[in-house]
């Protein structure tokens, strides 16, 4: 062979191509850890196995009047859980909200009726009135800096007292007087507690209002600047005002919002029952808080979502019910409630670690 031969290139072959490497940061997790971390997956299969044992348990479930009755249990609690889901993924929570039902009944109710108004003017002025009960809580909150359980606990105490005293002061008793024959009642009654027929089952109006405020507070959390807003403030408010996002104005609103959730409960029982009770209410608001709870929200804030607190609602309706309709005593309720609710932050607590694992 010549010296002057040119050699031939080396021919080289490429390494097989191999796994992709990823870091940690765009490893794609599994579609199980991913659907952890949606708040509303571990409620859901809590609310299906609740139902499947109480329809087991208690064979009267299975019949539609009893689903509605149901239902109706669940709405009475889910549409003021709504609001108050919201309020805690902003990071604060209402303990006035259950006598807040109350105080908004009893404004409507006694304005009409010692003054022989049309119903409709104490509803408009009940309204009013719960959403000023809100905005100071909001107010307070912002103002002054304290956290939002001594704010709202100091207001439960208030509105418990004024409920009692200005009752039996107006009243000389502790119960409004029957409004059911004043003018405007019927129509006020059609728009919040009437019945209407689904395949020979009476099912309450407030099953389809509870319906329609879960897809509205859905959409906002998930598709509206003021569900980042919510978000953003309850994750970190510094942080939230740093990029611009209107702290004062979100907290304040989320307690109007609850203070709406409070009107429209206390219109539906005023129009159920014609009368109201002035001592009822306490104790609710750790029933709604519950049932955000166990839908997934979280205590310290930026976590939650609606649909999660709907199904939240359904277990309290199911277990409220299940109970009677399975002939146990009544009494078991409390102790499901608190099982519930411990069993709820247990499984938030590990799905939150889970959902945020590398």
């Amino acid at each position: 062979m010549s010296m002057a031969q040119q050699a031939e290139p080396a021919v080289t072959t490429p390494p097989a191509p191999g796994p992709k490497q990823t870091d940690g940061r765009t490893a794609r997790r599994p579609l199980a850890l991913r659907l952890l971390a949606r708040p509303e997956v571990g409620v859901f299969l809590g609310a299906v196995a609740v139902l499947v044992f109480f329809l087991f348990a208690a064979p009267p479930v299975r019949d539609g009047g009893s689903m509605a009755n149901i239902l109706y249990q669940s709405s009475t609690i889910g549409i003021m859980a709504l609001p108050v889901a919201l309020l805690m993924i902003g990071g604060e929570f209402d303990l006035s909200a259950g006598v807040a039902v109350v105080t908004s009944a009893l404004t409507a109710s006694m304005l009409s009726y010692q003054l022989t108004l049309n119903v409709w003017m104490g509803v408009i002025v009940a309204l009013v009135v719960s959403l000023a009960v809100g905005a100071f809580n909001g107010w307070m909150l912002v103002r002054t800096g304290l956290p939002s359980f001594l704010v709202t606990l100091g207001t439960f105490l208030i509105l418990q007292g004024v409920n009692l005293a200005v009752t039996k002061l107006v009243t000389s008793n502790v119960a409004t007087d029957d409004i059911s024959d004043m003018d405007g009642f019927e129509q006020a009654r059609a728009l919040f507690a009437s019945t209407f027929d689904v395949a020979g089952v009476q099912v309450k109006i407030t099953v389809v209002w509870w319906l329609v405020f879960a897809a509205l507070a859905t959409w906002v959390l998930l598709r509206t600047k003021y569900g980042n807003w919510i978000f953003a403030v309850g994750g970190n408010k510094d942080s939230a005002r740093a990029v611009g996002v209107p702290v004062t104005f979100t907290k304040i609103s989320l307690f109007m919002l609850v203070g709406f959730g409070a009107w429209f409960v206390g219109m539906h029982n005023l129009f159920s029952f014609n009368t109201v009770q002035s001592g009822e209410g306490v104790g609710q608001e750790l029933i709604y808080i519950a049932a955000a709870v166990i839908g997934g929200c979280l205590l310290t804030g930026g976590y939650g979502s609606a649909i999660g607190t709907v199904f939240g609602a359904f277990m309290f309706g199911m277990v409220q019910q299940g109970i009677v309709y399975a002939g146990w005593n009544p009494d078991w309720f409390k102790a499901f409630l608190g099982v519930m609710l411990l069993g709820a932050v247990l499984i938030n607590l590990w799905v939150q670690r889970t959902a945020t694992r590398r």
